[in-house]
């Protein structure tokens, strides 16, 4: 059956990745050689209520030419999929849903019936991104899918793996070694959710807002002089007295839990107060005027109010000095005042009794009203500024977290970390682009307490138990913690870990431990981890000090950190700003294979990508480029009884020397590419190669060797052997049209998939062919541009004046004259002096002339381009002089001067191609 005329990828990418599942072509091992290295890949774990967004597809991308790379090559492959189980959000998905159905709310249906919903819906809608994944064309072995809660109680039929299990065991095992304790410590609180959350689940938000100045009465009737005027120097000229100290904040109700104020101990207008105290407006509560270096002289009044326990700065000025910490919200930020000690003490009981009555149990928000009216009418406000400033917000709730003096269950990662940064030191593991290391390094030694339980339902709950005493059991079950407790009664921890917990063992757990299974010991350590570089903190450093404690090994051998996949203007996609792209779409549009190559073309290491749907137009036109390629060898009987045949077949003809060895460069370029984790070099040289070399050059070449008998049969095997290499080399980056192609071209013992990756180098090279070839394109290149240059139409065949030619290259145009006068549109080739009104063509070792006399007005040519040229540089002035203005490159967005180097890198080119026209015609 003949060849389509048009390659249709929606179909063809069903059919294919059904080809695929039927033959178990992804299992781990498959198309391994005995004795084979293995290769495994862990993938980052996607939430399950996840959708393929452009970081997924990038991310994803990387991995599967990786892994298929390897596989073609026998090695002992796995890219192990799966999912996390989301704690926040899917919590949040669930309670949504509930809430459309008209059903009772989780605190309603109580924790065991939330729960046993929540694995309804993963049943039911928890794979969506995992066909999405398989619909970018990701090879995983999709019969090992993990689930970081799979074993969990409650767990329904298919869920039986053993991750909770791991991670139980994990969490027991580090308490008892003492790296595991509960605290009480300052973290993000999430009101809506009503759980501390991660750094990374919070998001920073600017947003305009007031700040407030208070005035703060200083004690036992102090009083200093503070300045109101000043000379040009800034020394002081005038002060007035004062009895107070005014703060400025942008939360006023936290002023209720204020416990000191902090001045820098050089700031002369403060220094006399040090030591001494201030009376809280509303509560009477004397609190400290301390020293430290937090509070700027330059910032505001140079006073900083401090309410260690909610705010993370005040909370490390509090640790230095001795401050006490009160909270005075509960878990939904509202205040918390009525029977609370710590509030209460110190204070003046009336006030107390004033304020709670006022504020117990009111919005944070409502607090603020009421502490700024309250501060007005009585004359202790002393002004309100317009402020813009950052606000953190929940990234699922949306509402601003607070920080919250809370205890917690935290690793005592200082107790870890050591071997962690070692690994990377030593070399053990290698973090490419090496300037991650830096990240890692300074995030590292400069690590804190991490928090690890959350107040949530849906989550590996806390092995810890509590009997009346309040003593602790922690053990993986409870009845081993009963008989630790001497069979009292006990109370379980309700609180759930910290999802980045659980997947820190994604490693070791879904290859099976803690049992020595044959995966974890072929497959761990794994060989590489691809991920983004905004959560080496979150993820790939906690699993290094996970692995490391657990297993005493490292996770990875090597770490490809990728940049951010940007829209084309640089912005960062999301959906607030209405810039994102969905690569399903893309998909449906473009084809998987496009996408898939548009996004490796760009993957500069330490460079962000800047995606436009016009770059995935341009490369599905690489895709019917390759297409269209294996049609024209159909129609010239290149397939007849063709069958896969791994080495290349011999040759006489020239071109078809020269192609071969070119495809054997390719491959050695390819190689070296991928193997440096140069994804964008690959994919260029690729499209270099098959676009240029291939599909445009050799095609052309073959057309005579093809007519001619002599030479028909063996550029026929030449074309096949060579397509076949395409196939091969851009299946990595391009599976589904290859795969196809690959199918119906030939006689084929195996899936593309599966065959055999190339393995010829240096010895297949003909530098001969090699360098003829490339003399006789340099030759029909020029020759093209000048004609182009002088805009000779397209029709019109010129004679070509051979002016000088060195005897080696003489003998390369006697033997390659016919494609010189096909290619390039030349009649015939004579050999004497450059006619008047001609154009040079240069080439390595000779000259030649192209007669214009009569076709094109030279004069007005030389005219045009010097016109072009003088409009041009004044276009490049312009735009240098802008980016050598500081104040521009500083000032400028970000994208408006990547648009102008750009523009100024695009106007050079230009400016030089009609620099070197201009030579042509002797006027430049």
């Amino acid at each position: 059956m003949a060849m389509e005329k048009t390659y249709d990828a929606a179909t063809a990418e069903a059919r294919i990745a059904a080809l695929w599942q039927a033959a178990d072509a992804f299992r781990a091992g498959a198309n391994a050689r005995p004795g084979a290295e293995p290769f495994c890949i862990m993938i980052p774990p996607p939430n399950v209520t996840g959708s393929l967004h452009m970081g997924h597809a990038f991310n994803n991308t990387l991995q599967d030419i990786l892994t298929r790379w390897h596989r073609m090559r026998g090695h002992d492959t796995l890219w192990q999929p799966g999912t996390d189980h989301a704690g926040i959000a899917t919590q949040m998905v669930v309670e949504r849903e509930l809430a459309k159905a008209g059903e009772p709310g989780r605190r309603e249906m109580g924790r065991e019936a939330f729960t046993r919903r929540v694995w309804e819906w993963k049943k039911q809608s928890g794979g969506t991104i995992i066909g999405q994944l398989q619909r970018l064309g990701a090879s995983c072995d999709w019969s090992r899918t993990a689930f970081t809660m799979s074993g969990a109680p409650g767990a329904p039929a298919g869920e039986e793996g053993n991750f909770h299990d791991a991670v139980i065991r994990v969490f027991v095992d580090l308490y008892r070694k003492g790296f595991i304790y509960r605290g009480k410590r300052l973290v993000n609180w999430d009101p809506h959710f009503e759980t501390a959350i991660s750094d990374l689940e919070v998001e920073q938000i600017e947003l305009d807002g007031h700040l407030w100045r208070l005035r703060y009465p200083l004690a036992d009737g102090a009083s200093y002089q503070h300045p109101v005027a000043f000379d040009d120097d800034g020394t002081p000229t005038a002060f007035e007295t004062r009895d107070y100290l005014v703060v400025a904040t942008t939360r006023p109700e936290t002023m209720l839990g204020d416990t000191g104020v902090a001045v820098h101990p050089e700031d002369a207008r403060y220094r006399g107060l040090i030591g001494g105290h201030v009376v809280l407006p509303l509560t009477g509560r004397r609190v400290p005027i301390v020293a430290d270096s937090y509070a700027d002289p330059t910032k505001g009044t140079g006073a900083v109010k401090m309410t260690p326990a909610h705010d993370f700065n005040d909370w490390a000025v509090g640790q230095r000095q001795g401050l006490r910490a009160i909270n005075i919200l509960d878990t939904r930020a509202r205040l918390k005042l009525r029977d609370n000690a710590d509030f209460a003490a110190g204070c003046d009981p009336e006030a107390v009794a004033r304020v709670v009555e006022a504020l117990e149990g009111a919005d944070r928000y409502a607090a603020r009203e009421w502490v700024v009216a309250t501060a007005e009418a009585e004359g202790w406000l002393d002004g309100i500024d317009a402020d813009r400033h950052m606000v953190p917000h929940g990234d699922r709730s949306k509402v601003v977290i607070e920080p919250f003096l809370t205890d917690q269950w935290f690793v005592d990662t200082a107790k870890i970390v050591g071997p962690a940064l070692s690994a990377v030191r030593e070399g053990r593991t290698r973090i490419i682009p090496e300037q991650h290391e830096k990240v890692y390094f300074n995030w590292l030694e400069a690590i804190e307490p991490w928090c690890i339980s959350r107040q949530l339902w849906w989550g590996h709950q806390i092995p810890v138990w509590y009997d009346a005493a309040s003593n602790q059991y922690c053990a993986p079950t409870e009845a081993e913690a009963r008989a630790m407790a001497s069979g009292q009664a006990l109370t379980r921890d309700p609180d759930v870990l910290d999802t980045w917990f659980s997947s820190g063992l994604w490693p070791i757990g879904t290859l099976g431990w803690p049992a020595e299974t044959a995966e974890l010991k072929r497959y761990f350590p794994t060989s590489v981890l691809v991920t983004g570089f905004d959560i080496i903190f979150f993820w790939v450093a906690r699993m290094m000090m996970m692995q490391l404690a657990v297993v005493n090994d490292i996770p990875f051998r090597t770490v490809y950190v990728h940049a951010l996949v940007r829209d084309e203007k640089g912005k960062k996609m999301s959906k607030s700003l209405g810039n994102g792209i969905d690569p399903l779409d893309l998909i449906d549009e473009f084809g998987a294979d496009a996408v898939r190559f548009t996004l490796t073309s760009m993957a500069a290491m330490g460079r962000d990508l800047k995606l436009s749907s016009q770059r995935i137009a341009g490369y599905r036109n690489f895709v019917t480029k390759i297409w269209n390629a294996c049609r024209f060898a159909e129609m010239n009987g290149v397939w007849e009884g063709h069958a896969t045949r791994d080495a290349a077949p011999p040759a006489s003809a020239t071109a078809n020397r020269w192609i071969l060895s070119e495809t054997a460069r390719a491959r050695m370029a390819f190689d070296a590419a991928l193997g440096d984790f140069r994804f964008n070099d690959a994919a260029n040289g690729l499209y270099a190669f098959v676009w240029g070399r291939v599909c445009d050059w050799y095609v052309e070449f073959a057309k005579p060797l093809l007519d001619d008998p002599a030479t028909a049969a063996e550029t026929r095997a030449v074309m096949a052997h060579v397509l076949d290499q395409c196939l091969i080399l851009a299946h990595p980056i391009m599976p589904f049209v290859t795969e196809e192609l690959w199918q119906i071209t030939g006689a084929r013992p195996k899936l593309l998939a599966h065959a055999d990756w190339p393995e010829t180098g240096e010895e297949a090279v003909d530098p001969e062919a090699m360098a003829e070839m490339r003399w006789v394109i340099a030759l029909i290149e020029e020759i093209r541009s000048a004609r182009a240059e002088m805009r000779v139409p397209a029709g019109l065949t010129l004679d070509l004046v051979q002016t000088a030619l060195e005897p080696r290259w003489q003998a390369v145009l006697g033997r390659n004259v016919a494609l010189v006068r096909r290619l390039a549109r030349v009649g015939e080739v004579v050999v004497g002096t450059a006619p008047r009104g001609s154009v040079t063509v240069a080439v390595e070792g000779g000259a030649f002339a192209l007669p214009l006399e009569g076709v094109v007005d030279i004069a007005a040519e030389v005219a045009r381009l010097g016109k072009g040229l003088g409009k041009l540089e004044g276009e490049m002035k312009g735009l240098a002089a802008r980016l050598a203005n500081p104040r521009f490159v500083a000032s400028a967005p970000e994208e408006v001067v990547e648009e102008t180097r750009e523009a100024l890198a695009l106007a050079e080119a230009e400016a030089a191609r009609l620099r070197a026209a201009l030579a042509r015609l002797g006027g430049g």
